[in-house]
This record gives C-alpha cells, structure tokens and sequence, in this order.
C-alpha cells in the first residue's frame, strides 16, 4: 500500500525531465514558476486524493504545459522576431463564474477585425514538431481526443460548458501551466495552495501570458491588426495583475444573480473533480462557497483601486433579451466600428451557438450544503448593486 501511494507522487525534477526527454530541449526560459510549481505539489500530494488514472491526466497535462514552453523558447531561439509582435489586447471579460462569459466571449471574438484565444492553443500553445505553419492539424486532434476523453469520464460536463477545439476560452488555461491561476485549485482539489495563492506576486505570469500572445500571433499572421478578447471569470480575485499587464484593456463585468452562479459552479467543479478525484459534493460546496465569497471580496477592493472608467457592466438577462446590442455596447467601447455586414457576423454566430442546442445544466443547492439565506447574506451588497 505505502508503495502504492509513493508511485503517485509528484516530484517537480521528474516532471521537468519527463518535458525535456519528450521535446529534446532543455531550455525553460525564466523558472520564476518552479515556486508556485513546488507549492502545488507540495498540496496535491498531501490533499488532492487523485485517482492513479487522475494522477495520470495530470501528469500528461503538466508535462504538456512544460513542452509548450520548452517548444516555445526554442522558437523564440530561432526566430527573435516573435518578440517584435504587436499585440492589442483591447478587453478582459471578468465576472463571476456562470454569468453568460463563455457565449459573450465567443460572440465578440466572432467580429469583424478581433480575435481570441482557442481552447486546442490553450492546450498546447506551442506547435508540434513537424507542424506546417498555420495548419494545427495534430493539435486539434489533440483537443479532440482530450474532449472525448472528458466527456466520456464526465458526462454532465457537455451541458455545463461547451468545448470544442476551435473555439475562444480562458487564458487560465495557459497560466495554470505555470501554476499561478485559479485554473489549478479547479482542476486539482488544493484548498491550502489556493490559499498560499492569494498573497502571490502573479505579474511574471502575466507578463509570460503577453508572450504567448505575440507567440500565437507570429504563428498566425492573419490575426496581425486584430484586436484580442481574454476572458477568464476565475481571475476575478486577481483583477489587478489583468488590469496592470493590459492597461489599455476595458475590463468587461458580466453579472448575474449568485443564487444562480454559485450552484451551477459548485456544481461544475464538482464534475470536474471527478476527472481526477473523489470529493464528495458538501466537501466541495464547503470549500467553494466561501471562496467566491473572497473572489468577490477581493475584486470589489481591485475595482474601487483601478477606478470605475476601466469597467463596463454586462447584465445576464440583457445578453439574453439583446444579445446584439450589448455585444456592440461593448466593441464600441473598445473602438470597433460597427455597420451591417458586422451585425450580420454576430447575428449568425448567434444563430448557430443557442443554449438550447445543449443539454440543460441541473443542479440544486441542497446537494452541496448550500442555503438561499447563506448566498443572500455573503453577497448582499454585490446583488444590491449590480442585480437588484
């Protein structure tokens, strides 16, 4: 049994031997990461209860994010003109978890003139060897394998948030690769690194994030002159570091009423936990819920600190009364011009993306240890302000 437990040890020396023999390359760049890195493992070891096959995914998913940047140094080796790329980032959707972000995200990246982050870059932001320039073709069928694989482990995950490779997601995806977002405390049950995580210095992480960027750009020339969207909810409680890294960037606030976004959440790292664990559900609404608690805490003190005319507020029901008019509510504030043809893109975006087309995501309070009155009370003052 002890040696049981031993072979599912994380060990950081391991892991970075095991990027290095699968890529030939040796170079990290800046290890500013193995502090967060040693963190983690010191958590995940101690607390996460991985399964051998979740240890596994892990594994595979934190040697992949090292090969990206092993692959990507060298790149940068080789070809010193990445770091000459232009990059505007021209907004951040923020928000609480659940507040319509995916879709809203999605329908502003499918405009004229911007461009977004795809989930099979966020995987594997570095080509594969071999790869032709501009045409991915094993890194998307890397994604959809890993899809495949998730939604066979995870069935209710196709109904709570809509993957597929070729569409814009979070950029915690890349930046939980270097162990520094809450990407890893949602994939990984680590309640004492998400705590470590709170008073860490995330700027080098962001500043390697405007790397990845040029780099996805220099590999596809198209997007030169468009505008990006980032969009990660989970980086709520870390608004500054977005703000401070994009200071041109408007910071997009999507809302919608915690008694909704807090059980549809837990509910989503619950399913998620079962990739690679076994939590049971109050254990996870009893760690979840407090928290958001001090996601929202957190930005409301960053909000008030960065000034409110770096923000722009998004209501839930109006995306889904007038989704066109608060998607150009928003490009125009970002200083995109909009005429017909412009509408006419975002209107058969919307055609083809209803919610309807999946199936509904289920969850109740009771099932996590949640109450109405708890939700009423921690969010009071967020719901006066931005729901009542």
């Amino acid at each position: 049994m002890v040696a049981a437990a031993a072979e599912t040890k994380f060990e950081r020396e391991q892991l970075l031997q095991m990027a290095r023999e699968r890529t030939g390359l040796s170079d990290f760049g800046d290890t500013w990461f193995f502090e967060p890195m040693d963190h983690y493992i010191e958590a995940a070891n101690t607390e996460s209860r991985m399964t051998a096959a979740g240890h596994a995914a892990q594994t595979e998913v934190i040697v992949k994010g090292l090969a990206s940047r092993l692959r990507m140094m060298e790149d940068i080796r080789r070809h010193p003109e990445i770091l000459n790329e232009t990059v505007e980032v021209a907004g951040i959707i923020l928000g609480l978890p659940r507040t319509g972000s995916t879709i809203f995200h999605r329908l502003l990246a499918s405009a004229p003139g911007m461009t977004a982050m795809r989930w099979f870059e966020l995987q594997n932001y570095a080509p594969f060897p071999g790869e032709e320039r501009g045409n991915p073709v094993e890194r998307r069928a890397y994604a959809e394998a890993m899809i495949s694989g998730w939604l066979e482990t995870v069935p209710e995950l196709v109904s709570i948030h809509p993957l597929e490779p070729d569409a814009p997601d979070e950029e915690i995806l890349v930046l939980g690769q270097w162990f520094v977002s809450t990407m890893v405390e949602g994939m990984s049950y680590v309640p004492s690194f998400a705590r470590w995580l709170n008073d860490y210095d995330q700027s080098k992480g962001f500043d390697d994030l405007k790397l990845v960027l040029k780099y996805l750009q220099w590999q596809d020339p198209s997007r030169r002159g468009k505008k990006w969207i980032l969009k990660s909810p989970s980086n709520l409680p870390y608004t500054e570091y977005a703000a401070d890294a994009f200071p041109d960037a408007v910071l997009i606030m999507t809302h919608r009423d915690p008694l909704q976004t807090v059980p549809s959440y837990v509910s989503m790292q619950a399913a998620l936990y079962k990739l690679s664990a076994t939590i049971p559900d109050k254990e996870v609404g009893a760690f979840w819920f407090p928290r958001l608690v001090d996601w929202m805490q957190r930005f409301e003190a960053a909000r008030e600190r960065i000034g409110e005319d770096r923000f722009i507020d998004i209501d839930y029901r109006a995306v889904g009364r007038e989704p066109l008019v608060q998607a150009e509510r928003v490009l125009k504030r970002m200083g995109m011009s909009l005429d017909q043809a412009s509408e006419a893109v975002l209107a058969e975006f919307l055609a083809g993306n209803k919610r309807e087309q999946r199936p509904m995501h289920e969850y109740s309070l009771e099932r996590f240890g949640l109450s109405e009155e708890a939700i009423l009370q921690e969010f009071a003052s967020y719901r006066a302000r931005y729901i009542s």
